[in-house]
């Protein structure tokens, strides 16, 4: 009988838009890249994160919106996280509600490694969110998870710019 009635509720619940947790991964998408694509060493460049929100989703200002970047040999940040206050994102109030305007690009600057190795590599990172729906009246803390390719280049920055 229990089974009976929690299958109902179960199927219920998916007829009626899903379990909000199920769905995570679909409230936003994440597209990463980084400028320059060829980095030399000791060379600056960001990496460029473009995030998009299921339509009715916003994204809160508080708790913080964390941004997380796997450390690697190669690309030198000033730290492993960055907060939305780090980056200095705008803030919009909807519904009465602080939240941050994710319309535009958000970038993360770096520094390539005096001793990186020339080759093609993969940064990972991670961004942590507090989203809500404004309507269906959930909220949700979860995260998604980013990675892009980029290339080094075994010479100094000084010699990449002059073109030897």
């Amino acid at each position: 009988m229990r089974k009976l009635r929690f299958l109902a509720i179960a199927a219920a619940l998916a007829l009626a838009g899903g379990i909000p947790g199920a769905a995570a991964e679909d409230l936003i998408k994440i597209e990463a890249g980084i400028a320059p694509r060829r980095l030399a060493r000791g060379r600056e460049g960001k990496v460029v994160l473009r995030i998009s929100l299921r339509k009715g989703i916003a994204v809160s200002a508080l708790p913080e919106f964390k941004i997380e970047v796997e450390e690697g040999p190669d690309l030198v940040f000033p730290k492993n996280f960055f907060t939305g206050s780090d980056l200095d994102l705008a803030h919009v109030e909807i519904d009465g509600r602080d939240c941050l305007d994710l319309q535009g690009p958000i970038e993360i600057p770096f520094t390539v490694g005096q001793k990186a190795r020339r080759g093609v590599y993969v940064l990972r990172g991670r961004v942590k969110y507090f989203a809500f729906d404004r309507v269906g009246g959930w909220c949700l803390k979860s995260s998604a998870k980013f990675s892009t390719a980029y290339s080094t280049w075994a010479i100094p920055a000084k010699a990449a710019a002059s073109g030897d």
